[in-house]
């Protein structure tokens, strides 16, 4: 049988209960700046495993992107190298 979150102190005494609930939303309101940080890197991954089956590095790709003037946000372009191949071969393509 799974244990309550609120055992021990914290069931009945105030201060402790307080202080657990406080504690949880400081770890909520970085857990929120974190899971940005998290999934930024999650699409910076992909992009750059689909762009090293065409030839070359993330970093290249990007700067390539930033001199043709093609403006693409990282989710979208992961996006469509994790569920549009084609899509994301031809702005390689476009680039190269």
């Amino acid at each position: 049988m799974p244990r309550s979150v609120n055992h021990g102190a914290r069931k009945n005494v105030w201060t402790v209960a307080k202080n657990t609930w406080e504690k949880g939303l400081t770890y909520a309101y970085r857990d929120r700046k974190n899971k940005k940080r998290n999934f930024r890197a999650l699409w910076i991954q992909r992009i750059n495993a689909a762009a090293r089956q065409e030839g070359m590095s993330y970093s290249v790709l990007m700067g390539k992107l930033a001199k043709a003037g093609i403006e693409i946000n990282r989710k979208v372009l992961a996006d469509l190298a994790l569920n549009n191949p084609e899509a994301f071969k031809a702005i390689v393509a476009k680039v190269k």
